[in-house]
């Protein structure tokens, strides 16, 4: 064995057992790893806390004021009467009941799309978890088809070099194989280097719950399930898809919000009570007093209502059709990538293991070249990755629509 070749070995025995010994998990645990220790959850579940209390926070009454002044009256005129003088007045805002229901409401659908924002986030968290879940899976294919062919090159490279040192092969197909062999070992180096990428991705995406060291247990193996028509489909994701029903709970919200600035614009009223102690006299009064709006008519924040309404009504409609160009595309590429696969499972893969099988065996009797034999094995390669590529695309495809297609809850539950 070449230097170079025992120094790979040497460092692939120090990189792999650390994945070998790790606690396997599965997709499903580690889904619901994400949903207990990411942090964007539990920042999730403040925001509906905070929406929650804000419902509180529009169900309270109005404080009373209470205003009490303390002075001494002095005689102006003989025989007047002198001493300490107290005023105590308390004043009572009435609150409108027009206004408490439209404030109210506007609380309750703050909480309601904030809820259904909850539900957005955990949606696009699961499906983050199981793509990155997914791309470790296949960086670990390539890691094992790598070693394949790492594997394969050796032997190749044996051989050769056997038939080299008896003078039946020239030192060009020594040289030749060498230099495959160099390659076989960078791409698996390269391989397991894009497996432990792929593993931090996957951490970052679950959160740390998940420990340092860890293996995924699990196959990238789909068969093509019957979908729906694309028509059926995009209606279905018109009506369940959790993002919009949170921007048309936001457009509610802000269709109240105008209402509620346009009731504000109207009288409000406060009872007044007072009285007022003097040294020999004690006044007591009772008034309303009411707010009139004469120079201020709201007509600012009304006009901002109005126009933060017409914004969510577009931020709707944009939404629904890049979501529905979304869901085409996913769509597609389904199909695309079942095709893809059901034509490397049933005929490419298993025609370039064939050829290779002929390639060897020619090679084995001197009827071909070291080049055809190499060539065989490059393209068996090539199909491999090409199917492994295929099955993960199949995988993010149904994701995508899985993801587009997710039913809504109220308790914010994907």
């Amino acid at each position: 064995m070449k230097p170079i070749t025992l120094a790979f070995a040497v460092w692939l025995g120090f990189a792999t057992p650390q994945a070998m010994a790790a606690q396997p998990y599965t997709l499903e645990q580690l889904v619901s790893i994400a949903l207990t220790s990411n942090a964007g959850v539990r920042s999730t579940a403040a925001g509906v806390d905070a929406a929650r209390a804000g419902i509180t926070t529009a169900g309270a009454y109005p404080n009373p004021e209470i205003d009490y002044q303390t002075g001494r009256a002095s005689a102006r005129q003989t025989g007047g009467a002198a001493g300490s003088l107290n005023t105590l007045s308390v004043t009572q805002r009435i609150d409108l009941p027009s206004q408490r229901l439209l404030r109210t409401q506007i609380a309750e659908r703050t909480l309601d799309a904030t809820l259904a924002g909850r539900n957005v986030f955990l949606t696009n968290l699961v499906a983050s978890v199981k793509q990155a879940y997914y791309e470790t899976l296949r960086r670990e294919a390539e890691f094992r088809a790598a070693e394949e062919d790492l594997a394969l090159m050796q032997q190749i490279y044996d051989r050769v070099q056997v038939r080299v040192d008896v003078g039946d092969a020239p030192r060009g197909e020594s040289i030749r194989a060498e230099t495959e062999l160099l390659n076989a070992q960078k791409n698996s180096q390269s391989a397991l280097l894009r497996v432990n990428r792929a593993k931090s991705f996957l951490r970052q995406q679950v959160g740390g719950g998940l420990p340092l060291s860890f293996a995924v247990e699990g196959g990238l193996g789909l068969r093509a399930p019957q979908i729906p028509p694309l028509e059926d489909l995009r209606a279905s994701m018109l009506s369940i898809n959790p993002e919009l029903r949170q921007l048309r709970l936001e457009l509610e919200r802000a269709n109240v919000a105008v209402d509620y600035e346009r009731a504000l614009n109207r009288p409000t009223f406060a009872i007044r009570a007072s009285t007022e102690r003097e040294p020999d006299v004690q006044n007591t009064r009772v008034g309303l007093v009411v707010s009139v709006p004469l120079w201020d008519r709201r007509q600012g924040p009304i006009a901002e209502a109005a126009a933060r309404l017409i914004q969510v009504r577009t931020m709707v409609e944009g939404r629904e059709f890049a979501l529905s160009q979304e869901l085409e595309a996913a769509y597609q590429q389904f199909q695309i990538a079942a095709a893809q696969v059901e034509a490397l499972e049933s005929g490419i893969v298993r025609q370039a293991e064939a050829s290779l099988r002929v390639s060897e065996a020619a090679y084995r009797f001197g009827e071909r070249g070291i080049l055809e034999y190499i060539d065989a094995q490059r393209v068996l390669r090539v199909a491999r990755t090409d199917l492994i590529a295929a099955r993960f695309d199949l995988q993010l495809a149904a994701i995508d629509i899985e993801r587009l297609l997710a039913p809504t809850s109220d308790s914010g539950q994907p």
